[in-house]
């Protein structure tokens, strides 16, 4: 009997990436949701006997469509596949009635297994709902929940008050062909860095013990002069502290900022077990492991999607409680043009604002564009 599968994610690749990762043999047939709202018109269309649901989406997210799910008693059963792997977030999709969990980027082999151990799939034939049994496999739980990855902080100290970036682009300007963003490379980008921010949330989460809320990736191809404007959203009269920290690999090279609003400095004491002196350098050593953290996992994350290894430079302090503007303004005369990635953190039930950008320069964009290109395919 064919099964139908439904593939709800707001990335195409991601769409792409779990479709070719489907056992072999299968007998389904698979329909498509780029949000969570389209998802839940598609069950109630009967295009959904399975649900493979990512978590971060715009619209209606998949916590929003377990909870729908629930309240509106809807036929089906759902696996979810994200890049948010903190242990909280499985407990909640679980406990709204999720079978399973799986990390993304998804691996054939994990979802083979996930789906046969809850009877959604075997080798003959794809069991309809109707006849499916559920079970509480524990060692599905050991195949798709990650080991928690060790903390350390960083033993380094602040080297400057203004970022300097022309190391990592120093070489003489040429004329190339001009490089654009298509929509499926933002779509790619934005899925890459999706799965990056996800690993660097679940440290932050483990470190805090708390519950980080994952935004939706921002990603603009654009000149360095306008970063400011494209950070528009994170500007407030607020003043805010910052860390860069330059990255290079074959062909690629960039910087990391890290920008933390001042006012959350003593939650994040209190929540790390800090003694806050504010005068004592406190501050500093904060927002250089939240650096340390964030950056370091996050560029992990991107450098093992794309098969590449980063050298990472020392941190450097870009300033302390000043305006987002004043700490990207150096920045603005060393490049022309910067793929920027925007990842906005916040805590969940705590005042805490941190923001990380990733910033390509404009020549690192042909080496990315050749990785990504083949996931597009």
């Amino acid at each position: 009997m064919t099964t139908k599968l439904l593939i709800c994610d707001d990335s195409n690749m991601a769409r792409k990436q779990v479709a070719r990762s489907l056992p072999d043999c299968w007998d389904v047939e698979i329909s498509f949701a780029a949000n969570g709202a389209e998802g839940i018109e598609a069950i109630k269309a009967g295009k959904g006997d399975v649900l493979l649901l990512d978590l971060n989406m715009p619209v209606m997210d998949g916590y929003q469509v377990l909870e729908a799910i629930l309240a509106q008693d809807l036929p089906t059963l759902t696996i979810v596949i994200s890049g948010d792997i903190q242990p909280e977030a499985h407990q909640r999709v679980t406990s709204l009635g999720a079978l399973g969990f799986i990390q993304k980027p998804v691996n054939k082999d994990i979802l083979t297994k996930v789906l046969s151990s809850y009877g959604v799939f075997c080798n003959e034939t794809a069991i309809s709902s109707g006849e499916l049994e559920i079970s509480n496999n524990p060692a599905i739980n050991e195949v798709v929940t990650p080991a928690p990855n060790a903390v350390v902080k960083a033993q380094v100290k602040p080297i400057a008050t203004q970022v300097n970036v022309s190391h990592v682009d120093s070489e003489p300007q040429v004329d190339e062909p001009e490089i654009s963003l298509s929509a499926d490379m933002r779509d790619c980008y934005q899925e890459i860095a999706n799965v990056a921010m996800g690993r660097a949330g679940d440290l932050l989460a483990r470190l805090l013990d708390v519950f980080v809320e994952l935004p939706i990736p921002n990603v603009n191809f654009i000149e360095v002069s306008e970063l400011r404007m494209a950070l528009k959203d994170i500007e407030n009269h607020e003043s805010t502290s910052g860390v860069c920290q330059g990255f290079i690999s074959a062909g690629i090279s960039g910087e990391a900022l890290l920008i933390l609003n001042d006012s959350s400095f003593k939650d994040v004491a209190s929540l790390m077990n800090y003694q806050y002196d504010a005068d004592m350098g406190t501050e500093l050593e904060l927002l250089m492991d939240l650096a340390n953290v964030l950056i370091g996992a996050c560029l992990k994350g991107v450098s093992e999607q794309l098969d590449i290894q980063f050298s990472q430079g020392h941190p450097e302090v870009l300033g302390q409680h000043r305006k987002i503007s004043d700490l990207i303004a150096n920045n603005a005369n060393k490049w022309k043009k910067t793929l920027a990635i925007e990842i906005s953190y916040s805590i969940e039930n705590y005042p805490i604002k941190c923001d990380l950008l990733l910033l390509f320069t404009e020549k690192s964009m042909k080496t990315l564009n050749n990785k990504l290109a083949y996931l597009i395919d």
